[in-house]
């Protein structure tokens, strides 16, 4: 599956060429120009990495930045026409992992987006405990717990959860699921993931028919809400 991004920069002629090159290169590339839209796709796509302007109408890159690091660990690159070096330090200390000041050769900026997916992919993933609601998953120790209590789980359904939830609220198609839980050679079919969703909401969902946990979009696949967005008959 190609590397998602998410662009995030209100000069809209800069997006345009800026996406045309990334996805010539390979990368999946949404866009958004201000902060707040911003924030709520980063929200609903969890991209994989961020390319983050500094100044952005209403709330800037700095502030964005914060809220990323309060939640995910996701790569993110500042991208600034600024000169002054308070800009890159406070960048990097609020937790980015790179920043480039405009206007940059594309090829370099492909170079540090690779090295830092690189660096990202050698660190374990953060928090080793991720709360949604009363379930709890303890990467760590491997172990499912719901209001406390401990939830038995078949080792596959364990690395079904496990996989969505390090990737809450975003959709992934059976043949995906297939493919980053069970393997590329997995003899099997895709209503396996089917199967292995409906036992998750029997042992997680306070209503396995009316999830608000583990929830279906329809004709795309399956994803973990984050935070639970409230019931909606949304079933196999």
């Amino acid at each position: 599956m190609p590397v998602r991004v998410l662009l995030v920069d209100d000069e809209r002629p800069f997006v345009m060429g800026l996406t045309a090159s990334l996805r010539q290169a390979g990368y999946d590339v949404s866009a958004a120009h201000d902060g707040e839209s911003a924030w709520a796709a980063f929200r609903e796509q969890a991209p994989d990495l961020v390319l983050l302007d500094i100044m952005l109408p209403g709330v800037d890159g700095l502030e964005l930045c914060r809220r990323i690091r309060e939640h995910s660990g996701t790569p993110v690159i500042m991208l600034t026409a600024r000169g002054e070096d308070v800009d890159k330090i406070v960048g990097l200390e609020i937790g980015a992992d790179d920043y480039i000041t405009k206007p940059f050769n594309v090829r370099e900026l492909l170079a540090r987006m690779k090295a830092v997916l690189r660096r990202s992919a050698a660190v374990p993933a953060a928090p080793e405990r991720l709360r949604f609601g009363a379930v709890e998953v303890d990467l760590a120790r491997q172990a499912v717990t719901r209001g406390g209590r401990p939830v038995p789980l078949a080792p596959k359904e364990y690395d079904l959860l496990a996989f969505l939830a390090q990737h809450p609220n975003r959709v992934f198609g059976r043949d995906e699921l297939l493919q980053r839980v069970w393997g590329y050679d997995f003899p099997g079919d895709d209503r396996t993931v089917d199967v292995h969703i409906r036992r998750l909401r029997e042992k997680l969902e306070e209503d396995p028919g009316r999830p608000a946990l583990i929830l279906t979009r329809w004709g795309k696949g399956y994803y973990l809400a984050d935070p639970p967005e409230g019931r909606g008959g949304l079933g196999s």
